[in-house]
């Protein structure tokens, strides 16, 4: 069996509330993390709604006119980290706003590059975890994996888990009564997708992260085609 204790993985809860509330994504990532910690995985937990971080798609938005950016420190812990998972609650059917945010700041560093020349994320692997008391976690989930995938991270299979309730108004996963804990199905998910984000990060790190070879934006602006079928394309 692969040894992860190598690993480090940074879970950011885009919950609305701060952290001296209780949150249902928390629970659910908790499972998570647990698989992870039981492993060797380094885990740190970070609730987004504790910090002030700007609007914009710039790494430091203070030099873009705010007072105040907490996001600079986080996107070193994501640097950092082996593996990300975003979590979640839905709110009419979507990510919470302050979800989008997370991810436009994230989208704010991935035009730099890693050491190979590659794009910065190149080489991670991410994941999310989603709840609700409403519909919307597959689609959540899709818009989550599709904008991580973009930025260069590695999306192994089955790398999303989510709880959703009784629609309208009921109780959340943490509530008593809710079901959530039991759900074989969340359950299952939520540790599959940990385990599969570990594989993928240890395959990852083993290898030396993705192949430096089709894929170095430097490299095209001076000219290389990576055997792009008409050479002379400019």
């Amino acid at each position: 069996m692969a040894i992860y204790d190598d690993l480090s993985a940074l879970f950011i809860n885009c919950s609305l509330k701060p952290s001296r509330e209780p949150s249902n994504t928390d629970a659910l990532m908790k499972v998570s993390q647990g698989v992870m910690t039981a492993n060797g995985v380094r885990v740190e937990a970070i609730r987004a709604a504790d910090l002030d971080i700007a609007p914009g798609v710039q790494p430091d938005m203070r030099e873009h006119g705010f007072d105040r950016d907490d996001w600079p420190d986080v996107q070193a812990k994501v640097m950092a980290a082996d593996i990300l998972v975003i979590g979640t609650p839905i709110w009419l059917g979507d990510k919470s706003s302050i979800c989008t945010r997370v991810v436009e700041r994230l989208y704010g560093y991935s035009g730099k590059l890693n050491d190979k020349g590659q794009y910065a994320y190149y080489g991670r692997v991410a994941g999310c975890v989603i709840t609700g008391n409403e519909d919307g976690a597959k689609h959540c989930a899709m818009n989550l994996l599709y904008s991580l995938q973009h930025l260069g991270y590695v999306i192994p299979p089955q790398a999303d888990a989510g709880w959703v309730g009784e629609a309208g108004p009921g109780p959340s996963y943490a509530d008593e009564g809710s079901g959530g804990p039991q759900n074989d199905f969340t359950q299952r998910n939520t540790t599959f997708a940990a385990w599969n984000l570990m594989h993928m990060a240890r395959m990852l790190k083993d290898a030396g992260g993705l192949p430096a070879y089709g894929n170095l934006p430097e490299a095209w602006k001076a000219g290389a085609r990576f055997d792009h079928p008409n050479p002379e394309y400019r």
